[in-house]
């Protein structure tokens, strides 16, 4: 009886916990970036699904904006061509985008069931509905890479009238340019121009790596919340390289357009989101406005 009752009070204590953060988020939009690992393995997708959907439960208008790299470069193997990429974008030729077309609708089906069957009523979508992604052409160090895109402009209506009818989004990473060719786009990048077109308070990036370090290979410099200043002396100083480097702009960027918390967890640990989000300590690396230094 002893142990039942021990069990029940640590679960009280972790609701406790959680209830500050439940009342300052309460309406908030939350926008998370889903993908990597997470997306690939049944049981974490679920969880992720599952943390999405207390989200919205508890009070956040979540958006979630995913990606498939993966699969896309598993169906283009399939019909018999080769992946490539130019510093880590894929070149992406007619077929190439009709296959990640195929393969992201795909997946975008797919999560929106799993939230349906969790009660909450969903809506995928991709950059070409109401036009919310709007791109150009984007070339990578002046070459180019095809039918990829670098968005122009978000109009976020769809979302908001998404939201306000109480269903949560799910987009797609594709979008239109000014002759209505579809385009391919980096599912953090959209992630980025979304939460700051519809204001959202969060930004989620589920990544593959449990947050930055000052030094990769020592992992006690993991840095569990970072200012932008902070992040820009990383970026100046060449301590941030990679995958991560585009990733730690986005985030910068998001927050200087408004957005007043970014996270970037590892999406590998189940409910990293809910830890990082609803208790003290956290769980990944968080960046935050200069302004806000000594509030924390």
């Amino acid at each position: 009886m002893e142990t039942t009752v021990d069990e029940a009070q640590r679960k009280a204590e972790v609701l406790i916990e959680a209830l500050p953060y439940i009342q300052k988020y309460n309406r908030k939009i939350i926008v998370v970036k889903y993908g990597g690992s997470a997306m690939k393995d049944p049981e974490l997708q679920k969880n992720v699904i599952k943390d999405v959907t207390l989200l919205k439960l508890v009070g956040f208008h979540p958006i979630i904006v995913h990606g498939g790299g993966k699969a896309i470069s598993r169906w283009v193997e399939k019909t018999g061509g080769e992946p490539k990429f130019v510093n880590g974008l894929r070149v992406t030729d007619e077929s190439t985008m009709e296959i990640a077309e195929m393969v992201l609708g795909r997946v975008n089906k797919q999560l929106v069931s799993m939230i349906e069957q969790l009660g909450i009523r969903a809506v995928g979508i991709s950059g070409k509905d109401g036009d919310l992604l709007h791109v150009h052409r984007k070339y990578s160090d002046g070459q180019d890479i095809g039918y990829v895109g670098e968005i122009d402009c978000v109009n976020p209506k769809v979302l908001h009238d998404l939201m306000e009818s109480d269903y949560l989004p799910v987009v797609c990473p594709v979008g239109f340019d000014d002759e209505f060719r579809s385009y391919n786009i980096n599912a953090d990048d959209a992630a980025c121009a979304i939460a700051k077109a519809v204001g959202a308070y969060k930004l989620v990036f589920l990544t593959d790596v449990e947050g930055v370090y000052r030094d990769f290979n020592d992992k006690s410099t993991f840095i569990s919340r970072m200012s932008v200043l902070e992040a820009d002396s990383l970026i100046r100083d060449g301590a941030i390289g990679g995958g991560m480097l585009p990733k730690l702009e986005n985030c910068t960027d998001a927050v200087r357009a408004g957005v007043s918390r970014v996270h970037i967890l590892d999406g590998r640990i189940p409910h990293s989101m809910l830890l990082e989000i609803f208790t003290d300590k956290g769980i990944g690396t968080m960046f935050y406005p200069d302004e806000d230094r000594d509030t924390l």
